[in-house]
């Protein structure tokens, strides 16, 4: 009997240690933003365009994101068929945190999941197109949508056709009522 017990523990402690072994291990950090950054869709240096920008690190043994001239770009990089889906990460500028519009920050990233949007708002990005503009706080996305318009909304609620559209009807293409955390009316 005591051995069958022993065998149990022994058992129980290898199926524990090997469910620890299976922890996930954190996203790579955020790389800064330097003047050696090429959009992935615009093959133009990032640092040449206003709003906020986007990376994506589809291994974590390699150095090099692939870089987004905008939050949006980012966002349809996830979305789009034809694109890697092993990313480990997809971080966007902050723009809470962003000195300003024009030049919005080398190292104030967020983790694009964690997010928030402010869709539809008057804000141009990095091509002239609309974008979604991110906050790591909703806060400061009631804020933003407050001053220029829009809709905030979290990473998983961002419409489809907005990030994929042509962009020239966005005013019409929003979210669901449910999915809508606030608009700019209701908060001044």
């Amino acid at each position: 009997m005591k051995n069958l017990i022993t065998i149990m523990i022994f058992l129980s402690s290898l199926f524990l240690s090997g469910c620890e072994e299976k922890k996930e291990s954190p996203p790579p950090a955020p790389v800064a933003l330097t003047k050696d950054a090429i959009g992935r869709y615009c093959g133009m240096n990032v640092l040449e365009h206003a709003g906020p920008k986007g990376q994506v690190i589809l291994d974590a043994k390699v150095g090099e994101p692939i870089w987004f001239s905008s939050a949006r770009d980012a966002l349809a990089f996830t979305m789009l068929p034809e694109e890697p889906k092993d990313f480990v990460a997809i971080y966007v500028s902050d723009m809470g945190k962003a000195p300003s519009w024009e030049k919005p920050g080398a190292d104030n990233w967020v983790d694009a999941r964690k997010a928030f949007y402010v869709i539809g708002s008057s804000r141009r990005g990095g091509m002239g197109t609309e974008e979604t503009v991110p906050f790591s706080s909703e806060d400061a996305a009631i804020e933003f949508a407050g001053k220029n318009g829009g809709q905030v909304v979290t990473f998983d609620d961002v419409p489809r056709d907005y990030v994929l559209g042509s962009g020239s009807d966005a005013g019409e293409q929003t979210p669901s009522d449910s999915s809508v955390i606030s608009e700019a009316h209701d908060h001044g």
